[in-house]
This record gives structure tokens, C-alpha cells and sequence, in this order.
């Protein structure tokens, strides 16, 4: 996960009589090293500069070529005429990479930089796994002084409960002990609110022996401990807090922060169930139109199952996830390219049903999704299943490319209105089926997925061929 930092400083840049810019005029793009091969990690810094009018408050972030991008920062420029401002980024480079940076302003206009390029060929031929751009510092010049700017949680793609405390005195930053985290729910009540989580981490790159790992809540004061034995694997999995949810919570969000130099956090996780925030609250951002067929399917279905996989899959095994039209209810369940609401994703899932995981085998799920007629269209499954249904019948089925065989045991999750056969499609009531209870509300499960991939692009719609007639 990319977490960029950014540095800024800036000055006078004309006298009070020259014309200022309307209202904001960037300066280049550039990347130092623009080009790097050798030894490995490697620090490398995008910057560009932007003039603007003072005062004014500038509302600004980063975006990159892998997709990823910073919070939207808001930093406040006093004083009178035209100032120009150096924003930065600074990134730990581990692997063979080529990328570009770019600064999107969003207020007091809005507009996007030149980009910043960069291309890292590493020595030595060590195999990289995973993302190869690591944060390194924060810090913020300007006038001489050194402050932070100031997150602006209205404007966030990916809001968080409350603003970060640094870490100060006995609380300084240790080393970087954990590479890449992610962090999933199991829910441990029942289906109604008030509900209890378990938050489940899942650590990679931890140095060999044991290790004592600091992190807390995004928001909280304290940190706490994970101590890890020596005999931990290249993945390490604990569960790091217990959280409830009631009708009076004003918090959505949980994301988790680790107490070490690249200040690394986890991806961040929305429960809706409960409560939900205000209807035009920014979750994240569409790069498409993401739109629904004639079946209930199409792109929109298909990033709804995706969506589901992933909110279950690191603590539940699940392999596909299923999802029929009637999770969706209205036309209005499709979402336009630009900022999602928290009101867009009420109108795409509006019931908040918390999402399940059963097995069963090939024969089972061909029985299942050959269920599908005019009325209650089709089962539309997340990437990694596809599937022909000629005359209503299954004639062809894969599974990460690989055919289905009839005794394949498969992990599927799905809502649990879907499962229990209250959306037209039979009731998967096979005994022993049950894998984990455990989901949370799709409607969240979504949220989560816009603020983890934001800008999110529109699937392509074409996991179900449907040939000859339905009945």
C-alpha cells in the first residue's frame, strides 16, 4: 500500500503589483533520481510547484500511475500576494519500478500537475514480492517553520475516525518491522446491531525471530503490543482488537497504524450496518460509469462481488462470492464516474445484508447458478469464476481459468438473504455447508473497496454469456 508523504515550502515569488494567477498556475514536474539503477531500496523524491494567491487555504494530494494516492491534505497560506509553493513526495523504492506522481488540487480550483516520472532498475537480481513503493518521512517547510498539513476529513476519499497524534517522547517511531498489512472482520454476535468484531491482522515481511510490534486504532491515543515468536512465518495472522458497533456509533471506520519509521497502515474497513454517515460523505472515486444489463448484472454486479470476496476471504478461505439482481432493487444502483457518497452506495445496496461464506462442490454451484430465468435474471460472480449458460443450462464453468470439475469443493460467500433462497434463486441447504458466519454488511463491504482501490474502474460485465433462451 502506498502512503505518500509530502514536504512543501515556499516564499514570494513576484511583487505585489505583478498580476497573480487565476487562480493556480503549476511550475514542472520532476523526479530525483529521475532514473536509478544499482543498489536497492532507493529514496526517491517527486516534486512540482504551484503558485497561488494569498491567503488561502490549498487543498491538495498526490496521485500515481499504480493507482494509489495520498489523503487530501489542506494547507493554510498566510499573508498577501502570490506565494509559490513546492509540494513533494518522498518514496522508499524496494524493486524494479517505473511510475509517475502527480499533485491534484482540489480547491481553490480545481487542477492536476505534469507528472512526476520515475524509472528504479535494482542490482543484484533479488525477487521482490508484493508493492515495491514504501513511505519514508512527513515534514512540512514553510517561512522557516516546520508544521504538518492538515488532513481535511469532508474532502477524503477515504475519511478516518480522527485525526493521528505523532508519536513524541517514549513513543518514537521503531523500525520498520512490518512490510505490508491488511486487516478484515469477523463478526462475532449476531446479525443485529449492537454487533462485536474481531479485527483480524495479517502481517508479511516481519524480520526472523521474535518480534515486538507497537501499533494502535487510527485515532487512538495508546499504542499497543504484538509480540510475535521466533518460529513466525513469512505471513503472520492475530487478531488485534475487539470493536462493537450500536445505533449510536458516529464512527465507520476502523483502519489500523503501525508504530515504525514508514508510519505504515493497513487498509481501511467501513461498517454501515448500524449507522451510517451523512448522504454526501466522499467514500472514494469512480473512474467509469459502473453500470447494470437487462439480467440485474453487468459491470456493477460484478464489482459488488469482488467487493463482498474481498471483506471475507482473509479470515473465511472464500473463492468466489455470488450476487443476484435483487440486491439491488432500483436503476438508481448504478454508479456514476467521479466522488462516491455514502448515498450512492446506499442506492446501490440499500438493505446492508452482512455477507456469509458456505462451501460446496462443482455439481452444487452448476445446480445453483442454472437456476437463473427472466424473472430473477442471473448469479453474477466476483473475477475469478466464469460461466456459459446455454438455454438455462450450465454448459461451461472456471475458476481462475481452470474448468470446474462436478467434486471441486468450492468456498462461496454471498449475503445471507441470497443464500437462505429469499432472492428466487434455491436456498443452498446442503448439510455441513456453513464455513464462516462472520461477514460484514455488504453496503460496507463496498465502502471498503472504493477507499482501498479509489479510482475504482467498471468491470467489464462479460463473467456470464448467456446463450439461447432463458426460461
Amino acid at each position: 500500500m502506498l502512503v505518500a508523504v509530502v514536504a512543501l515550502a515556499s516564499g514570494a515569488f513576484a511583487p505585489a503589483a505583478q498580476a497573480a494567477p487565476e487562480p493556480i498556475v503549476f511550475g514542472a514536474a520532476s523526479a530525483s533520481p529521475k532514473t536509478h539503477t544499482g543498489a536497492c531500496p532507493v529514496t526517491v523524491t517527486l516534486s512540482t510547484t504551484v503558485k497561488v494567491k494569498a491567503p488561502v487555504a490549498l487543498k491538495y494530494q498526490w496521485t500515481f500511475s499504480d493507482g494509489d494516492k495520498s489523503k487530501i491534505k489542506t494547507y493554510r497560506i498566510g499573508g498577501k500576494g502570490v506565494k509559490t509553493v513546492r509540494l513533494s513526495t518522498t518514496l522508499k523504492v524496494g524493486g524494479d519500478a517505473t511510475g509517475w506522481g502527480a499533485v491534484r488540487v482540489v480547491s481553490p480550483a480545481k487542477k492536476t500537475s505534469k507528472k512526476a516520472s520515475f524509472a528504479v532498475t535494482c542490482s543484484g537480481g533479488d525477487e521482490n514480492a508484493g508493492d515495491v513503493w514504501d513511505s519514508v518521512n512527513t515534514s512540512v517547510e514553510y517561512d522557516g517553520a516546520t508544521t504538518t498539513p492538515s488532513p481535511s476529513p469532508t474532502a477524503s476519499p477515504s475519511p478516518t475516525p480522527t485525526p493521528t497524534p505523532t508519536p513524541t517522547g517514549t513513543e518514537a517511531p521503531l523500525p520498520n518491522l512490518v512490510r505490508k498489512a491488511r486487516i478484515a472482520f469477523e463478526r462475532t454476535t449476531a446479525s443485529k446491531c449492537p454487533l462485536t468484531f474481531k479485527l483480524h491482522g495479517r502481517l508479511e515481511g516481519i524480520p526472523a525471530g521474535a518480534q515486538s510490534i507497537q501499533y494502535r486504532l487510527v485515532g487512538a491515543k495508546d499504542w499497543k503490543t504484538l509480540s510475535v515468536p521466533a518460529g513466525h512465518g513469512p505471513v503472520h495472522n492475530a487478531v488485534l482488537e475487539t470493536l462493537s458497533w450500536d445505533q449510536e456509533s458516529t464512527t465507520y471506520s476502523v483502519q489500523i497504524e503501525f508504530n515504525q519509521a514508514d508510519r505504515l497502515r493497513t487498509n481501511l474497513i467501513y461498517y454501515f450496518e448500524c449507522a451510517g454517515p451523512g448522504e454526501n460523505t466522499r467514500i472514494g472515486m469512480a473512474a467509469d460509469d459502473i453500470k447494470r444489463d437487462s439480467w440485474g448484472s453487468g459491470p456493477i454486479a460484478e464489482l459488488v462481488a469482488d467487493a463482498m470476496l474481498e471483506s471475507v476471504q482473509p479470515v473465511s478461505g472464500a473463492q468466489i462470492a455470488l450476487v443476484s439482481k435483487y440486491a439491488f432493487r432500483s436503476p438508481s444502483s448504478e454508479i456514476k464516474k467521479g466522488p462516491v457518497t455514502y448515498g450512492q452506495l446506499y442506492a446501490t445496496q440499500p438493505s446492508g445484508l452482512h455477507v456469509d461464506t458456505w462451501s460446496m462442490n462443482g455439481s452444487q454451484l452448476k445446480w445453483v447458478l442454472g437456476h437463473a430465468s427472466k424473472a430473477r435474471g442471473v448469479l453474477t460472480p466476483s473475477a475469478g469464476l466464469r460461466y456459459t449458460l446455454t438455454d438455462g443450462v450450465v454448459t461451461e464453468i472456471t475458476l481462475n481459468g481452470a474448468p470446474v470439475t462436478d467434486t471441486q469443493v468450492i468456498k462461496v460467500a454471498a449475503n445471507y438473504i441470497l443464500a437462505g433462497g429469499f432472492e428466487g434463486f434455491p436456498q443452498w441447504k446442503w448439510p455441513d455447508n456453513s464455513v464462516a458466519h462472520s461477514g460484514p454488511d455488504d453496503r460496507g463491504a463496498l465502502g471498503s473497496y472504493f477507499a482501498d482501490h479509489s479510482p475504482v474502474s467498471a468491470p467489464k460485465g462479460d463473467r456470464v454469456k448467456v446463450l439461447g433462451t432463458i426460461p
